[in-house]
């Protein structure tokens, strides 16, 4: 799994239903190529193989993986995963070198890769949509990257993050990003967000690795 590093920086993130808009610091971190493929969740965890990005898992079934896929790299696991039903006890160590979701400030910054239109490029060239997918997920990386070499941030499948969508309104739900391939170009924009409870699988819905490695030892 080819992860890429993105310097630090500033995105604007919109709740386009309040017209809310805020201003999030990004810190350095590693943003994976593409989603997490069948073929690698069935590494670590079993199932279904496939170059096409996995798909049908909860948040708290991406979180496990991210856990298990950390240990056998040699990292320090992210999560504490408790039994909450809802998963508001899960803990991230912030410390951790481990792979984790992308918060939802990091994936947009990822995603633009610098731009502030809807999207990176024309719809058709970076991205499985509603219009070219056939009605199926598609393989990753078959579609034009964004500035910053990433496949797939806009349609194929949408993405979980680890926010929380409105914890005042919503509860537990957390955000979901990027479209996926049923969706219309309404879906496919780079600051469109949905959102669902951690327990939720769905056929367009997958996740894509992120890591904050730990800064290498500078002797004075």
């Amino acid at each position: 799994m080819a992860l890429r590093a993105i310097a630090a920086g500033e995105v604007v993130l919109r709740n386009e239903a309040t017209r809310v808009a805020w201003t999030v610091r990004v810190p350095a971190f590693e943003l994976a190529v593409y989603s997490v493929t069948r073929d690698l969740y069935r590494s670590v965890v079993g199932g279904a193989a496939g170059k096409e990005p996995v798909t049908d898992v909860s948040w708290r079934d991406a979180l496990r993986f991210c856990n298990r896929l950390s240990v056998e790299a040699g990292f320090t696991p992210c999560y504490v995963i408790g039994d909450d039903p809802d998963a508001l006890d899960v803990i991230r160590d912030e410390a951790a070198d481990g792979y984790r979701l992308p918060s939802e400030a990091e994936w947009e910054y990822g995603c633009r890769a610098g731009t502030s239109g809807e999207r990176y490029g024309d719809l058709d060239a970076i991205a499985w949509h509603r219009g070219n997918s056939g009605g199926t997920a598609r393989e990753v990386a078959t579609r034009q990257p964004n500035a910053w070499g990433l496949h797939d941030m806009i349609g194929n499948v949408w993405e979980w993050c680890w926010d929380l969508f409105d914890p005042a309104v919503y509860g537990p739900y957390r955000v979901f990003r990027g479209g996926g391939w049923q969706d219309t170009p309404r879906g496919c924009r780079a600051s469109a967000r949905r959102k669902s409870h951690p327990s939720f699988r769905i056929d367009d819905l997958g996740f894509r690795l992120a890591r904050s490695p730990v800064p290498a030892f500078i002797a004075p």
